[in-house]
This record gives C-alpha cells, sequence and structure tokens, in this order.
C-alpha cells in the first residue's frame, strides 16, 4: 500500500510530487528546500542554517508520518558548494546520533528557488 504524507508543518510541495510517500515499511521524503513553512520563504541566505531547516522540515513530516527523524536510514544531501560541507556537516551531526544514516552528498550547478541546500531521506517506519 502507498499512502501519501502531507503536513502544514513544512513546506508544501512545488512541483508535481508528494512531500513523502509511506511504502513496504519506509517514509520516502522529498528533497526539503530551506522554506520556512510559517513565512513561505527561505529562513536564510546562509547554507549552514539553510541545511537547519531542511533538516527541521524532514522532522516534521516524519512525526506527521508517525515516525522520527532518529529512525532515518538514508539521506542525501545537495550542495551547491562543496565549500560548505564541514560546516552543514556539523550542524547535519546535531540531528542524528549513532547509528547515522548513510548519506550521500553531492554538489550541484543550482537548486530550485536558488537554495543552497536540498536534502531528502529515507526514514524507518517501524
Amino acid at each position: 500500500m502507498i499512502q501519501q504524507i502531507s503536513t502544514t508543518d513544512a513546506p508544501g510541495a512545488v512541483g508535481p510530487y508528494s512531500q513523502a510517500i509511506k511504502a513496504g515499511g519506509l517514509l520516502f521524503v522529498s528533497g526539503q528546500l530551506p522554506i520556512d513553512p510559517a513565512t513561505g520563504e527561505f529562513n536564510s541566505p546562509n547554507a549552514v542554517e539553510q541545511a537547519e531547516q531542511c533538516l527541521m522540515n524532514l522532522q516534521a513530516i516524519a512525526k506527521a508520518a508517525g515516525t522520527e527523524l532518529s529512525k532515518t536510514v538514508k539521506t542525501t544531501v545537495l550542495l551547491t558548494d562543496l565549500g560548505d560541507f564541514s560546516d552543514i556537516n556539523r550542524i547535519y551531526a546535531s540531528f542524528f546520533s549513532t547509528p547515522y544514516p548513510a548519506r550521500a552528498c553531492y554538489e550541484v550547478k543550482a537548486l530550485p528557488k536558488g537554495a543552497k541546500v536540498e536534502i531528502e531521506a529515507v526514514i524507518s517506519l517501524i
């Protein structure tokens, strides 16, 4: 069974996709931009603060699905500047504990709306 997850505690999808989908005991969370759901705007021009907002959005979606960020099994982090990697890594580490989720991190040319960071996740529902 596939179930769509949506919450107003995270920004709505900016295209034809879902915030998240529950399927097979997992929650697949779409890439989260650093949009503050209260304002609909980026929380900051700073990459580290943007990463924090992305993670807070992931956390809100996990909660709406009945799980928690600590059950994350895989993330993908997209950055427009890998020079921000070590600083973003510090804020990322504050949201997770061991065992840390598997992760991929890529530098990309551009992200939607001019964001510096986007983070997606796969989270266990069990």
